[in-house]
């Protein structure tokens, strides 16, 4: 469903001659994205002299412009009242640390109890936004930072910001096996041919990338730290199996592993850890109303240390019996 705004009125500049009219359009209207006013010229919201006109007309400059902006609001979400860790939030943007277990949006079999529920609960506002601001999302069982837009203009600069890879992403992971070096996956991923709910590395798939390095080694198991050059759905999950050291706690790219001579309390760990080792632990961008570098982050979950303080503790118990 959509819902009609005012009317906006303007003129295009004489300096804008010999431009096109959708390009002309982005400099005049900022807050939206030159996709969206193209999707707009297309479907006749916007005139130009009362005309109907393309998106590549080229434009002399002095003509008036007309535009019913049409924005589609969030009725698949209702408001609920569910607690946010809020870790930076201003007119502009709100940054979130969301823990294991809340998925992102509604969808089939959740059609509420998510984050975008939360959100508009938290600003009512953000039904006028697309997605109600979300621009990038998290696993349900990663936890982690993440971004959401409360203007269309800050809308606009993020999935601009995305586009471009210019938005730091840095995630925590366990992994399973001694990892002897960082590295980088540069392999594409797509749909897996079987199962719907996963990924898979694929040659026809969208081109991914994601760097890591070694943060502390252990027996049977590596400390990472992940970068992602790209945001494709299950990225770090589905590179690190591929590379053969799957996320611990990931049963939809790997399985349970018990290494040889396990201390009890590690057995214990792995077996009640129920969610992939990942967390999205620092974020990075240009804040797109003053244009200075916003930087976040957001400590390791109480069951992630936990779970590592017990890796630990029996690469320690190991070490010393050798």
């Amino acid at each position: 469903m959509t819902s009609a705004q005012p009317i906006l009125n303007a003129s295009i500049p004489v300096e804008s001659a010999g431009r096109r009219f959708d390009a002309a359009l982005a400099d005049l209207f900022p807050d939206y994205s030159r996709s969206r006013l193209s999707t707009w010229i297309k479907s006749g919201d916007v005139l130009l002299d009362g005309q109907k006109v393309i998106p590549r007309h080229i434009v002399n400059g002095g003509e008036s412009v007309e535009i019913k902006v049409r924005m589609q609001r969030e009725v698949s979400a209702s408001p609920e009242e569910i607690p946010l860790d809020i870790r930076f939030e201003d007119a502009d943007l709100i940054v979130v640390n969301k823990p294991a277990g809340l998925i992102v949006h509604p969808g089939a079999g959740n059609p509420d109890g998510t984050l975008q529920n939360a959100l508009l609960h938290h600003d009512p506002e953000l039904a006028g936004i697309p997605r109600a601001g979300i621009v990038h999302r998290l696993d349900k069982n990663t936890s982690g930072l993440m971004v959401v837009a409360r203007t269309l203009r800050a809308h606009t600069a993020l999935v601009e910001q995305l586009s471009e890879r210019s938005v730091h992403r840095q995630y925590e992971a366990l992994v399973y096996g001694p990892m002897v070096s960082g590295g980088k996956v540069d392999q594409p991923i797509g749909r897996h041919p079987v199962d719907r709910l996963r990924q898979a590395v694929r040659e026809d798939g969208r081109e991914a990338v994601t760097h890591y390095r070694v943060r502390e080694k252990f027996r049977a198991m590596t400390l990472v730290e992940c970068r992602l050059e790209t945001g494709r759905t299950h990225q770090i999950r589905v590179h690190m199996a591929h590379v053969r050291h799957p996320i611990v706690g990931d049963l939809a790219y790997g399985n349970l592993r018990l290494p040889k001579g396990a201390t009890a309390e590690l057995i214990e760990a792995l077996r009640g850890f129920r969610r992939q080792a990942l967390h999205a632990e620092r974020l990075e961008l240009q804040h797109p109303g003053s244009g200075e570098t916003v930087a976040i982050e957001a400590e390791r979950p109480p069951d992630m240390t936990t779970l590592i303080e017990a890796v630990r503790e029996d690469h320690r118990n190991f070490s010393g019996k050798s």
